[in-house]
């Protein structure tokens, strides 16, 4: 019997792109470990077409031994998982291999989460490079940078929506960001005050630039706007300037901030998933368990009964 595995899985990315709006890293972890399985599929004596539960098991056993992570596991059955589901609903399979097999069991990580204290000396920090730019084109890429920053924490985008910001975002005079997410999903976003301030210092600055180039951050690149990696960069010169440790300042990480900063001040979990752009809110209550460890510390630290059974012990 002919082999249609190939076939199949390139079948599988196109509909992945064109109905689900995937992006083109995701289609690349997708088809890597699609890759990855069929090889290993292949020296158990199947194929990824007609791979059965006891192959997925072995696959899953050879990815243990190669020493990936239970969470490294689990995607790749989740892969795995999407791959058959539309093997199946396509009529191309009668049956899931995958069906009765348990993910890989991974402990939740909680997302690092910079305070309130450290934003500020951040924001700060980018306020006073300004005045002590060395040129002007310093002076230009620290308006830039200030203006990402500001947004970033205002909004909690992802970095690579923050950075290919469309020229015509703005909404209802500036008060609001029209951003496009996950899924060529579009969501509106408030600006704060000195988000708002802060861009505008940086559209005065490039004056028709960034309408001739389409972007509020254009720069010469292939794809025409700031790259995320020169903003990451920048953004750990800035940590390290304001006394911050590097490693604990990323993108993401203020992204975590923006969403944690705002259930700790009250904000429903459910305004917060819009926000973020999160399609299940199981994603967005990672942050509570953030705020739990912090209450749990907290009672710990401060609460009278909690000092005697420690005493006690």
């Amino acid at each position: 019997m002919r082999d249609l595995s190939a076939a199949n899985a390139e079948a599988f990315l196109e509909m992945m792109s064109a109905e689900r709006g995937a992006a083109h890293n995701t289609l690349e972890a997708y088809r890597r470990d699609l890759d990855d399985a069929s090889a290993v599929l292949k020296s158990l004596g199947t194929s990824l077409a007609q791979a059965q539960a006891g192959h997925i098991r072995g696959f899953i056993g050879d990815l243990n031994a190669r020493g990936f992570s239970p969470a490294s596991q689990a995607r790749r059955l989740s892969a795995l998982r999407q791959f058959y589901k539309f093997l199946h609903a396509e009529g191309l399979r009668g049956d899931d291999p995958t069906g009765v097999i348990d993910s890989p069991r991974k402990s939740r990580s909680l997302p690092k989460v910079l305070s309130i204290d450290d934003v500020s000396r951040l924001l700060a920090q980018a306020e006073a490079d300004i005045a002590l730019a060395r040129d002007k084109a310093e002076t230009l890429q620290r308006i830039r940078f200030h203006a990402l920053l500001e947004l970033l924490y205002a909004t909690g985008m992802r970095v690579s929506e923050l950075v290919s910001l469309p020229y015509r975002v703005l909404a209802d005079e500036g008060r609001f960001l029209i951003v496009r997410g996950k899924g060529a999903k579009d969501r509106m976003v408030p600006m704060s005050r000195p988000a708002r301030a802060a861009l505008e210092t940086w559209l005065g600055e490039i004056g028709d630039a960034a309408e001739e180039a389409g972007y509020l951050f254009p720069a010469n690149s292939a794809e025409g706007h700031l790259s995320r990696q020169v903003f990451a960069r920048e953004l750990k010169e800035v940590a390290g300037r304001a006394g911050i440790p590097v490693a604990k300042v990323s993108p993401h990480v203020l992204r975590h901030a923006f969403a944690s900063h705002l259930l700790a001040g009250g904000a429903d979990l459910r305004a917060v998933q819009e926000l973020l752009g999160h399609a299940d809110i199981s994603t967005t209550q990672i942050y509570t368990h953030v705020l739990d460890e912090r209450l749990r510390e907290l009672v710990n630290q401060h609460h009278p009964l909690a000092k005697a059974t420690k005493s006690g012990n």
